[in-house]
């Protein structure tokens, strides 16, 4: 790898979204180096498949970050009760829903700041999405400008460096155009997990709001969720 190829972490949670992202930094020139969370999530499947995304993307390195679980409590993703399964697709991201999980982006992208400086990377990456998402208040465009402005006064790498930069390709596509843009890139979407509830051999539950914006992706997609066997929509 050519010495002046440059170096960004990337947020690897192991689902549709950073795996599209991943490959998008790649293409883009950038040598990656993989960043996952382990915070007690309920869906820790998905570190599974972070793992082997990263794998198949043949990262530099691929970190997994044990957090101490507390602070993110009070979400349904963290043991704060029942995954929401939605009525239909129109109701999601109407409101706040219950598996918003406190400060998360703003910690895993503290954390990937921190690394990013230390490894001498001024770049991350971040699969934020804000047209086909779950009303999350963090994957909004001014949590992103924000947290980059914040990032470039409290940093050496802003103050007296290059600046940091913070990436999130996704913000105003689609989940069919997400996935159009990974198929065209050779995403398999095969090793990633959007579930926020499944079963122990991570088998996705079909209905949780991640799933359903997962499958109407692929459906607007015209295009086959390798999870379903071949199907367009399961």
């Amino acid at each position: 790898m050519p010495a002046s190829t440059p170096l960004a972490i990337v947020l690897v949670s192991g689902g549709l979204d950073s795996a599209t992202v991943l490959s998008m930094a790649q293409a883009e020139g950038f040598a990656c180096i993989g960043l996952s969370f382990d915070y007690g999530q309920r869906h820790r499947w998905e570190l599974s498949c972070a793992a082997r995304v990263c794998a198949a993307a043949g990262v530099r390195e691929h970190r997994v970050i044990v957090l101490d679980p507390s602070p993110l409590q009070g979400s349904a993703l963290t043991g704060g009760g029942e995954v929401p399964k939605p009525d239909d697709l129109a109701s999601i991201g109407q409101e706040i829903p219950d598996t918003y999980v406190p400060a998360r982006n703003t910690i895993f992208l503290s954390m990937a700041l921190g690394l990013a400086e230390g490894c001498g990377s001024s770049d991350l990456f971040i699969g934020a999405n804000a047209v086909d998402y779950s009303g999350y208040p963090d994957c909004r465009p001014e949590f992103i400008a924000a947290f980059e402005a914040l990032a470039n006064l409290a940093t050496r790498a802003g103050v007296e460096g290059d600046g940091i930069r913070v990436h999130a390709p996704l913000l105003k596509l689609t989940k069919a155009e997400i996935i159009r843009e990974g198929t065209r890139l050779g995403v398999d979407y095969g090793l990633t997990s959007s579930c926020y509830d499944p079963a122990g051999d991570g088998s996705p539950c079909r209905v949780c709001e991640s799933c359903v914006l997962r499958a109407a992706g692929f459906t607007s997609a015209g295009l086959s969720d390798p999870l379903c066997g071949g199907a367009v929509q399961c």
